[in-house]
């Protein structure tokens, strides 16, 4: 994207109206996960905030996402959002991503307790999942177009067989239908984890849409290819308290999940295809039949 404001100048303004510390310069640029602009404010060399220029829209999607869950223990502070909605100031999280993150179990379960339990209806829209970029009238279209871009990704990975169950199950969505809206991350996997001694301790650049909270859980627990068992998924599925889903259903939901998450595998991290490949085998084996 193309960024017309100056860094520097952002972080001199910020100084003087008080928003961050009078010590404040820039540090790097930071490698980000969406199209915008992310760099580390620095205080006596030591990180303390993140400034992120990025378009007006998703700048304002994220900072109701922000507002909204300001609650949360596990999302970085919102300081400072500009009236243009052209950049956001949020706090640093120190730690590291998506490496020595511990055990799955574990931090699933800080991520129950200390995000998604803190979602909350939402009535700002009628659509699904992007509802201003790309509007779903239903939840069940929304998943059907994730799965329809999954099948054109995995190729001879998986069989048509495959495709027609998990296509199957999207269609049995109808749930959906009925469940309230709720605002997500959107973008809720361990490259967007925080971790700090081997304990979750930070979620960062959400990507919001609508949908039930559920799908995020779930598109946490299917971000990585470890422990991907029921194991591992039942303790922290236990704590939601947006669900009330048979466990049979909830294997169908695991799958569809799973089913994107190979295509996201094969464009992303190929190295992970085989463990992914047999979590898939796994997870067949349950379907009630």
């Amino acid at each position: 994207m193309t960024i017309k404001l100056n860094v520097n100048d952002i972080v001199q303004n910020l100084r003087t109206q008080g928003v961050i510390d009078s010590r404040s310069e820039v540090k790097n640029q930071m490698d980000g996960t969406t199209d915008g602009l992310v760099f580390t404010v620095q205080v006596n060399e030591a990180p303390k905030y993140v400034l992120k220029l990025d378009h007006p829209q998703h700048i304002s999607l994220v900072t109701q996402f922000k507002q909204t869950y300001r609650d949360s223990p596990l999302l970085p502070k919102l300081i400072y959002t500009a009236p243009d909605n052209a950049f956001f100031v949020y706090s640093y999280l120190t730690g590291t991503t998506a490496y020595k993150r511990g055990s799955k179990a574990q931090w699933l379960t800080i991520l129950a307790s200390g995000l998604i339990n803190h979602y909350k209806r939402f009535s700002d829209s009628d659509k699904w999942g992007y509802w201003l970029e790309e509007p779903c009238d239903t939840w069940r279209d929304f998943l059907a177009l994730a799965v329809e871009y999954a099948r054109d990704q995995v190729g001879s990975h998986l069989s048509f067989k495959d495709y027609s169950v998990v296509k199957s199950f999207v269609e049995n969505t109808a749930l959906g239908e009925e469940q309230d809206r709720f605002l997500l991350h959107g973008d809720c996997g361990v490259h967007n984890f925080v971790f700090e001694q081997d304990a979750l301790t930070g979620v960062i650049d959400p990507s919001p849409i609508i949908g039930p909270p559920l799908y995020d859980f779930l598109y946490a627990f299917c971000s990585s290819p470890d422990d991907l068992n029921l194991e591992t998924l039942m303790p922290a599925f236990s704590l939601l308290h947006q669900t009330g889903i048979s466990q049979s259903k909830l294997v169908e939901e695991v799958i569809i999940q799973l089913y994107y998450r190979i295509a996201i595998c094969l464009k992303h991290h190929p190295q992970d295809l085989s463990d992914y490949l047999k979590a898939w085998s796994y997870w067949k084996t349950l379907i009630s039949h």
